[in-house]
């Protein structure tokens, strides 16, 4: 399939590039080789690089790196002790490295699939291709309901580190409003390689609370717990249903930024480039979740909270929340802006005018469904496993399977390529239904024994009760 960008011009190259798994095919394309210059690179979206305008074009592999595992690392982390507690540490590690392995593939998949159309900006353009217009409205009407999910979860737990911090100074629809505008005035910057910069200071406030957190709680373990209890540490748990499926939502959440990083590849100089990028973000992000929610887990047990950080005591909160508020506040800050970049390549529209509608949104989000756990697990099921997941394994299949009867494609590597796009896509959807169930549930139960939190000046970290 050949697909025409508006405002490219017709000077195309062919090339040998990897498809789904590592075989070749032809693309063609005016984003590879030598029209990849940093001086003449054109765009069909963002233009060309030519030092007259804005270069949307000129983000390395590094930065792209820091932004996507900034994107996974940032809210993920603080809900995985908790889910340990849910599923018990085996599970939930071996859990973890299969929806590691499901989202790494899903990535490659969006970095091979740019290489072979170069006119894809997003996902959008994936289900124009896939569905026409039809397909790229409703794959885009969830992207962007996705995005501004995240950017909402960002913000509840900003509202939460302000609450921490100040032991509930303020009435809590103040801090969202807060964390809101500041949102708002950072993804307003232009460029991903821009706001990379916030993912460096954010990936270094993450990685510092959460060890900060480690060592704390495993010198004083966590708080209130009566003397000679056990903390009831197990290898594997004895959940509900629903809970182990709100449980598997708020592990896919973890790793949830996949649909995302179309515009991650799309900003880079070089998007050939993108799978080393890919590959230290996800490394770092599954070494982190399994490497914290164990330790963590082991000195917390039954006792941890989520967000995570409230674990190890009246002070030491403080503490942690007060390290990891620049990394919340880039969370939400870099969601906000892929949901507004989405805007602008797809409608061209006021970028500014994207980023204050995000950040509203994300508001109502915040504010409506204040309840951690349930949110991310709710999100990470719904649109997570849904576009993160099953339109990754539809991609690789629309891509491949038209050439499955050549000669060169019969091994045993496409076929193997082949079963696993369709466990994406089985897979996916499962979570989708019964991650969606557990967490629908689990709002429902909290609802239930607090009613009226939406909304509400209450305390909603704990530190005022």
């Amino acid at each position: 399939m050949t697909v025409v960008a508006v405002g490219s011009k017709d000077h195309t190259t062919k090339e040998k590039m990897g498809g789904g798994g590592n075989e070749d095919y032809d693309v063609e394309s005016s984003e590879v080789g030598p029209a990849y210059d940093k001086n003449a690179a054109e765009d069909a979206v963002y233009g060309l690089a030519d030092g007259t305008g804005t270069n949307f074009t000129n983000m390395g592999w590094i930065r792209a790196s820091v932004v996507q595992a900034k994107a996974q690392i940032g809210l993920g982390v603080l809900g995985i002790p908790s889910v340990m507690d849910t599923l018990g540490l085996v599970p939930a590690i071996l859990l973890l490295l299969l929806v590691a392995g499901m989202s790494t593939s899903a990535m490659f998949i969006v970095g091979k699939f740019k290489l072979k159309h170069p006119s894809v900006h997003s996902i959008g353009d994936v289900g124009m291709m896939l569905g026409g217009p039809i397909g790229r409205e409703a794959l885009g009407a969830m992207y962007l309901i996705y995005m501004v999910m995240i950017a909402g979860s960002g913000l509840l737990s900003i509202s939460i580190s302000f609450n921490a911090l100040s032991e509930h100074a303020r009435c809590t629809v103040i801090f969202v409003v807060c964390g809101a505008i500041l949102v708002t005035i950072l993804a307003s910057i232009q460029t991903l390689e821009k706001v990379a910069l916030l993912g460096w200071a954010g990936l270094v406030s993450i990685v510092a609370a959460i060890v900060t957190l480690t060592v704390a709680v495993g010198i004083s373990g966590p708080t209130n717990v009566p003397a000679g209890t056990s903390l009831g540490v197990v290898n594997f748990g004895s959940p509900t249903f629903a809970e182990a499926s709100s449980a598997i939502g708020t592990i896919v959440f973890a790793f949830g930024g996949t649909p995302a990083f179309f515009n991650t590849v799309a900003e880079m100089k070089n998007p050939r480039d993108y799978w080393k990028a890919a590959l230290v973000g996800q490394i770092l992000a599954t070494v982190l979740y399994i490497v914290v929610g164990s330790v963590v887990y082991e000195f917390a047990g039954s006792y941890v909270t989520s967000p995570a950080l409230g674990t190890a005591g009246p002070l030491m909160k403080r503490v942690c929340y007060g390290l990891a508020l620049p990394a919340l506040i880039a969370s939400s800050t870099i969601y906000c802006h892929f949901s507004a970049k989405y805007v602008f390549t797809e409608y061209h529209s006021l970028c500014s005018g994207c980023v204050v509608l995000a950040a509203v949104s994300a508001y109502l989000i915040a504010d409506g469904i204040p309840v951690f756990d349930g949110l991310i697990s709710l999100v990470g099921a719904l649109f997570g496993a849904s576009i993160g997941l099953v339109v990754m394994g539809i991609m690789w299949l629309v891509d491949n399977l038209p050439e499955r009867h050549n000669p060169d494609k019969q091994t045993l590597w496409f076929r193997l390529n082949a079963a696993w796009a369709v466990f994406l896509i089985i897979g996916g959807a499962f979570i989708v239904v019964a991650g969606s169930y557990g967490a629908i549930v689990g709002i429902v139960q909290t609802y239930a024994i607090s009613p009226g939190q939406s909304f509400s000046c209450a305390d909603n970290s704990g530190s005022s009760g």
